[in-house]
């Protein structure tokens, strides 16, 4: 472990940590990768006297939210924890994986047989070699935020003597579905997800129509080289699943349009907004490992499962629906093959995408029968109708974890640790200690 920098923000003191791990954790002696984190510390309090609270953020590919002093659930973690925000392996600044570090692995197929290490599993993994180093070897309280969630879960079903609790937000999975059976369930969850915008704001049917419409005959260049058509368009809908997205896709869809002398046509405002929500190039991983995260039967490839299963729902196919005339369904937390030859940052690796989806060979990722033994106190945040973890999946999995506290909830969507910041934090640790 190496300490970089000691700083200081409004009201935390924060310092920066590297680590070196093995890639394969199965292999010590072998490849070793770097992992990043930064330590939080409210300003006043002696550190050595604080429980350690790990954070494992959503996506996967996402490196740990950079806070500003103490916002969101740092507020309230930071009156009682000594926290670590880790940049899960490949993420951030923990070796980061993208189009240009991954040729460095080789061929595609190496850099797939490489990220074939970062799942939950290398992950919980990573978080036990660098526990006792940082606490002593004491155990920690864990706070995973949606697919952090699976890594918790995970956490629980192989190394539950590292935890002091866990505390899972918008982030339970199935312990045993699999890729196919999580779209089955997320499309027709996705079209709830539509029609309640529709109904909140009628008058996106038609613009959203126009939009898809122009596109279909003109796909877009957006800035940075990224080709958008109308499938493109759809995965918009990503934006349904947070608590002001649907305010956010309205506003989008409002100004899309602006006068030209060739006519009609998408303004640089809209085009530029678009790239910003649709882009990978910060978080290539989720694309690359979305459908893999879900993996636990070794004879099983993914085989783009979203793509397969969306061909059963012609609601979401947007020249059907344009040759009729129903409201276009946006689509969300799906991934498919043309992302990787509409955007740039995932272009390159197209080749090693199509392997990851043909990859078999993947394990198991929880442990139902230790699950059902656990002693670990939980508990989970469970959104009602979550547009990205199936609400019905999570209440399953929350009766086969002994011991599991739920709080089901419609106040929030997915992003309710930042939305509700404190208060989210403040029930989940109420629940575990049973103060409520």
């Amino acid at each position: 472990m190496t300490v970089d920098h000691t700083y200081r923000q409004p009201g935390v003191v924060l310092t920066d940590h590297r680590f070196s791990v093995p890639l394969d954790h199965a292999r010590p002696d072998g490849e070793h990768i770097e992992l990043y984190a930064r330590e939080a510390v409210a300003t006043g309090k002696d550190p050595e006297t604080l429980p350690w609270l790990l954070y494992l953020e959503g996506g996967p590919g996402f490196g740990a939210r950079r806070f500003t002093g103490r916002q969101a659930w740092l507020e309230r973690a930071l009156t009682e924890y000594r926290v670590l925000l880790l940049d899960q392996r490949g993420t951030g600044r923990s070796t980061p994986a993208n189009r240009q570090t991954l040729p460095l692995r080789g061929t595609p197929a190496q850099q797939a047989d490489y990220l074939a290490h970062f799942r939950a599993d290398s992950i919980v993994r990573d978080a036990e070699a660098i526990r006792p180093g940082l606490t002593g070897g004491a155990p920690w309280t864990v706070l995973g935020q949606s697919f952090g969630g699976f890594c918790t879960t995970h956490y629980l079903s192989t190394a539950p003597e590292g935890l002091t609790a866990a505390l899972i937000t918008g982030g339970l999975p199935s312990l045993t579905a699999t890729a196919d059976e999580v779209y089955e369930a997320a499309f027709p969850r996705m079209e709830r997800k539509n029609l309640a915008h529709y109904a909140r704001y009628p008058m996106d049917v038609e613009r959203a129509r126009r939009i898809a419409a122009h596109l279909a005959e003109r796909p877009a260049g957006l800035p940075g080289g990224h080709r958008l058509s109308a499938e493109g368009f759809q995965s918009l809908g990503i934006l349904l699943g947070t608590g002001d997205g649907s305010h956010q896709l309205h506003h989008l869809l409002e100004d899309a349009f602006v006068p030209t002398p060739a006519g009609p046509a998408l303004s640089d405002a809209f085009l530029e907004q678009v790239r910003g929500l649709l882009s990978f190039a910060a978080h290539p991983l989720y694309a690359l490992l979305h459908e893999p995260i879900y993996a636990q039967d070794p004879a099983a490839p993914t085989a783009w499962a979203a793509e397969r299963v969306r061909a059963a729902h012609p609601g979401f196919d947007a020249g059907k629906t344009l040759a009729g005339d129903g409201p276009l369904l946006f689509t969300g937390e799906t991934v498919h093959p043309w992302h990787f030859t509409a955007d740039p940052a995932l272009a390159p690796l197209r080749e090693t995408a199509e392997l990851l989806a043909a990859r078999t060979g993947w394990s198991p990722l929880y442990d139902p029968a230790r699950l059902a033994a656990n002693e670990v106190p939980v508990a989970a945040a469970v959104y009602h109708d979550d547009l990205y973890v199936d609400t019905a999946h999570s209440l399953d999995t929350a009766a086969r974890i002994r011991g599991l506290r739920t709080w089901v909830t419609d106040e929030f969507e997915h992003d309710g640790v930042r939305a509700g910041g404190p208060r989210v934090l403040d029930r989940l640790l109420a629940l575990v200690r049973d103060d409520v």
